[in-house]
């Protein structure tokens, strides 16, 4: 059974192909907030943790979208694997659509209401008046990061994960740049502070999206640049659309209301534990760079299978994948770990706050492998076709568990800070053993394609043999 694991060359060669440009953009991605939350860092740690809590803000803006682009996945790769060109085209124009509307949303609440929603997070009155003037810039570019993401989740889906990458290059360096001039005021500019990085934020984004489109109307054959046939929906589309993405969604939109739950009562905790935890999530970001990569690869190479009808294969690679990423996640934190000494005083931080980091360094170690462990389960199962699962399982531990443990913790008993921060993972140990049944189980293969759809009896038969080995 080993050997099904471990998988063929050919997976590998797979993940490489899909995975690292996705992993390298994701690191660019955590290596521009890093380079931001650096520089912001000589400015002081009020400073440093008021990007932090406008970086929650972000946070809640990806989980609003999210759920339409994870959904909208879900049909790209299989009618990619289905060679269905017409079926991605009207999927990306619903897709498209849906997130564009959440992007604006929330741009507008950044940049009309910006005290409400510092408010919102912390009851620190100084990291307030530090945070809104950032958020009221930065809200400008939701809009942008919406729409990118939206056409870098088609493309990767597409197996055109170089061109992504090329644009995220291009946006980390026009973001360093202007973040060196504006925050310190280099080159005769005006010395911004964090104004300053919120502006280099808007412009990385506009260079990120005008990258992507240039690439777009070179390739004649983008999908992205077929606009005619993004909005001819049939009824009967629309409803198997919305039918297999709404739980994805609906998972999403709680996930991202119980972390504000959660971040709030992390804001109102000590101000020194605020800092070191802008900092902790930066550098958690490398984790997630590298699963990312891997998490989108699990997405378009299950999904690509199922959806051709392939779906014993697709559920050895899902095996696969549950198998390897939580041994991939541990090795890199263990690197993280040995660095972070000096990682972690580059960022300017003072004695307790840099106390609190370490400690959640040590903390994330464990609850960090369980988490990537359980999100691969929960991303398969909805690339498969399943979306409601994973769903259930996921808010009920957030909710039921995570969230009423935090918040006694912290705003009742008032523990120290660390232990508090230890709850908000207290979920992940009891959601695996689930998951990891359900994955088993193959009952996650549930194909949006006539070819899967089709094959779904011989699965059933070839399943029961392979699990008898």
């Amino acid at each position: 059974m080993k050997t099904h694991l471990i998988g063929s060359r050919r997976f590998y060669e797979n993940i490489l192909i899909i995975g690292l440009p996705v992993a390298l953009q994701n690191l660019l991605t955590t290596s521009a907030s890093m380079v931001d939350t650096i520089m912001i860092g000589t400015l002081g740690e009020t400073a440093v943790a008021a990007v932090g809590i406008c970086a929650l803000f972000s946070m809640l803006l990806f989980a609003g979208y999210f759920g339409f682009c994870n959904g909208g996945t879900i049909f790209f790769a299989q009618y990619w694997g289905a060679k269905d060109e017409k079926g991605i085209c009207k999927a990306y124009g619903l897709t498209l659509v849906t997130m564009m509307a959440v992007g604006f949303i929330f741009g507008i609440l950044a940049i009309f209401f910006p005290e409400r929603i510092m408010a919102m997070y912390t009851d620190k009155e100084s990291i307030r008046q530090a945070g809104v003037p950032y958020l009221r810039i930065v809200g400008w570019s939701y809009p942008l990061q919406t729409l990118a993401m939206a056409i870098s989740s088609l493309l990767r889906s597409i197996e055109k994960v170089k061109i992504p990458l090329f644009a995220s290059i291009a946006a980390l360096a026009a973001n360093t740049f202007v973040n060196w001039v504006l925050i310190f005021g280099a080159l005769g500019f005006p010395k911004m502070g964090v104004r300053g990085a919120a502006v280099g934020t808007v412009i990385a984004n506009i260079v990120l999206v005008l990258v992507l489109y240039a690439y777009c109307f070179m390739d004649k054959h983008s999908f992205v640049t077929r606009v005619g046939e993004h909005y001819r929906w049939e009824k009967g589309f629309v409803k198997l659309f919305f039918t297999k993405i709404i739980f994805v969604v609906f998972n999403e939109a709680l996930y991202g209301t119980g972390q504000l739950l959660l971040n709030m009562i992390m804001g109102r905790q000590a101000e020194a534990g605020i800092a070191a935890l802008a900092v902790f999530r930066v550098l958690e970001g490398f984790v997630f760079a590298f699963f990312g990569g891997l998490a989108n690869a699990s997405a378009i190479m299950v999904g690509k299978k199922i959806g051709a009808g392939e779906h014993l294969e697709g559920y050895r690679d899902a095996r696969r994948f549950v198998f390897i990423v939580p041994l991939v996640t541990l090795a890199i934190w263990s690197v993280v770990l040995a660095l972070r000494g000096p990682v972690l005083r580059s960022f300017g931080l003072g004695d307790d706050a840099f106390f609190y980091a370490q400690g959640m360094l040590f903390i994330y170690a464990v609850t960090g492998t369980l988490r990537t462990c359980n999100y691969i389960n929960n991303n398969i199962f909805r690339a498969a076709g399943e979306s409601v699962f994973g769903t259930v399982i996921e808010t009920c531990g957030l909710f039921f568990i995570s969230i009423p443990a935090a918040a006694l913790c912290g705003m009742v008993f008032h523990l120290p800070f660390l232990a508090v921060f230890a709850m908000l993972y207290l979920d992940e140990f009891i959601r695996i053993g689930i998951l990891l049944r359900y994955m088993n189980s193959g009952k996650w293969v549930k194909p949006v394609t006539h070819e899967g759809r089709a094959r779904l009896g011989e699965f059933k038969a070839a399943l029961a043999e392979y699990r008898g080995l």
